[in-house]
């Protein structure tokens, strides 16, 4: 089912007869991939989650999408389309109303997985706006402090989550990246764990594991 929405989706509806709203868990994947790309896991996670598997909004040539545009040749460090990004946030931010309205899902369970690009916007989002959000799974990413909206240092945590895991030798995100995450969001005192795995810029078998379990305990 793909309801006209302002990002088209696909969904894994809950495996199992639930009474009530179903927890949400909604993927965004990464630069140059598709909703079917993280959507392979869902088979693999929590009967009763409801899954809605995300396509970003800017098409690729010849194929794939993207959250924002990567400028490969900048040389002023500046890699990042910070607009297109803040711009993709909003949107991902008006999805979850829209996906509260026209699915039946807890409002007060949505939860995101993103990986690296999806990653990333999993951080914003949820930075940005913590009271819609309760927890993350970010692979493979890092927090672009220049989209997360302004003031969000003043907003409530207290019942957000997050799960970060980076590859160690990741070719595509510098770990180093990733290894700031945890001292910030301790820093915001947000609940949170960081793992590292031997691999490039990919999820290991243990990964998955390890943040299947983590999320079983918090939806």
């Amino acid at each position: 089912m793909n309801k006209d929405l302002a990002l088209k989706h696909i969904v894994r509806k809950p495996k199992v007869e639930i009474s009530k709203k179903a927890p949400l868990l909604i993927m965004l994947h990464g630069y140059g991939s598709d909703e079917n790309d993280l959507f392979s896991f869902a088979d693999e996670l929590p009967d009763e989650l409801y899954i809605i598997s995300v396509r970003a909004p800017y098409q690729m040539q010849p194929y794939g999408n993207a959250w924002y545009a990567i400028h490969w040749d900048n040389n002023d460090g500046k890699f990042s389309d910070d607009v297109q990004a803040i711009s993709s946030r909003e949107t991902i931010v008006e999805f979850i109303d829209e996906i509260i309205k026209n699915y039946p899902v807890d409002a007060n369970n949505i939860n995101l997985l993103g990986f690296s690009q999806g990653s990333i916007l999993s951080y914003a989002v949820a930075l940005s706006y913590p009271e819609k959000i309760k927890n993350v799974v970010a692979l493979s990413g890092y927090v672009n402090q220049g989209i997360l909206k302004e003031g969000y240092e003043n907003n409530d945590f207290s019942n957000l989550k997050f799960y970060c895991s980076h590859g160690s030798v990741d070719q595509v995100i510098p770990v180093e990246w990733a290894r700031k995450t945890k001292p910030f969001l301790d820093h915001l005192k947000i609940e949170n764990s960081y793992s590292e795995f031997p691999v490039g810029h990919g999820v290991a078998p243990q990964n998955f594991f390890e943040f299947r379990e983590w999320l079983e305990k918090r939806i």
